[in-house]
């Protein structure tokens, strides 16, 4: 689709008018919640793309009091579910409850109906459960007994698993991974933020309430202002490059087919595109750049990308696959 360079304009005027929104929205977490630049970046990337985020780090990263901080700030509901192995799908979804008095069944609904639901420690639960949940993602839809639910919009799910402890977990199938729109790698933060932490955190500091700064209509408006973002033919063919060098890195003369037991599917170029739209709202541009789609890239690759046993021989990750693809790929 051709475009004049005045309508391009028009549509980064139109981004600039809601790009004050979400610096707004920025600050007031920022004011709770000190370093983690990365993670907060990528939630709302995820938030505006209408996309869900799989979290891994350690405990104690603040990745609760984020997703309560951000919900909070656009005046959504919160859920907090903490996966256990005892969990049951209808401990997610609901139920049908009998009424004794007329014999009848009351639908209860469980904590997925709410706006940003957090799902804590997914891998620990069984592969129904963690369907269950998922099955929702992917529907935006509940079906209880005989009677079908829509999930409120905005709704995002935001799953956290740890990466060091793995006795008693039921690791998320390729399938299902694949239904999140990024994996976010949630590291320590420095000695600088670990010191501000600490200070937030004296019986003398009192930490700040976040206040409301968007509500879950302007969340929506922005989502189809980013359907408007300006992306060239050239840059959307970068973004198929890339997706395809993960399939058959030959064809790019890239000497690591040994590495890659399976590249990305196709919803990794629907979620570039989508995220890369995204992070060009949040530079403030009308349009979207080559670097839009190098800066997201990892985070939509990383898990849909199987590394073959070659590469863990040789201790190869598919973040080294991502990175090598993004070096060797002509960028437009």
């Amino acid at each position: 689709m051709s475009i004049t360079h005045s309508e391009v304009q028009q549509i980064g005027q139109l981004v600039r008018s809601h790009h004050e929104h979400v610096d707004r929205l920025l600050t007031e977490i920022r004011r709770v919640i000190v370093g983690q630049e990365n993670l907060l970046k990528k939630m709302l990337v995820g938030l505006l793309a209408d996309g869900h985020i799989l979290l891994e780090g350690v405990p104690g990263l603040a990745k609760t009091m984020t997703a309560a901080c951000l919900a909070r700030a656009i005046r959504v509901r919160f859920q907090r579910i903490q996966f256990t192995p005892d969990l049951l799908p209808a401990d997610i979804i609901g139920t049908l409850v009998f009424q004794p008095q007329d014999g009848s069944f009351r639908v209860k609904k469980g904590p997925i109906f709410a706006n940003l639901v957090l799902a804590d420690e997914i891998n620990r639960a069984p592969a129904k459960v963690q369907s269950a949940l998922l099955e929702a993602m992917q529907e935006r839809q509940v079906t209880i007994g005989d009677q079908t639910f829509r999930l409120d919009e905005p709704f995002l799910v935001l799953a956290t698993q740890n990466p060091i402890e793995q006795e008693g977990t039921y690791p998320l199938p390729e399938a299902q991974v694949d239904r999140f729109m990024l994996k976010l790698l949630v590291d320590y933060p420095s000695r600088e933020e670990e010191r501000t932490i600490l200070d937030r955190m004296s019986p003398q500091h009192n930490l700040p309430r976040v206040s409301e700064v968007l509500d879950p209509q302007q969340v929506l408006a922005i989502r189809q202002i980013l359907d408007e973002i300006y992306m060239d033919d050239k840059v959307k063919d970068y973004v198929v490059a890339l997706v395809h060098a993960t399939r058959r890195p030959q064809d790019f003369d890239l000497k690591i087919g040994d590495w890659i037991e399976y590249g990305a599917s196709p919803r990794a170029t629907i979620y570039l595109t989508r995220g890369a739209r995204a992070m060009a709202f949040l530079a403030g541009r009308g349009y979207v750049t080559p670097q839009d789609v190098k800066d997201i890239a990892p985070d939509v690759l990383r898990h849909r990308i199987i590394v073959s046993y070659e590469a863990e021989a040789e201790e190869k990750t598919s973040d080294d696959v991502v990175r090598h693809i993004l070096d060797h790929v002509p960028v437009p």
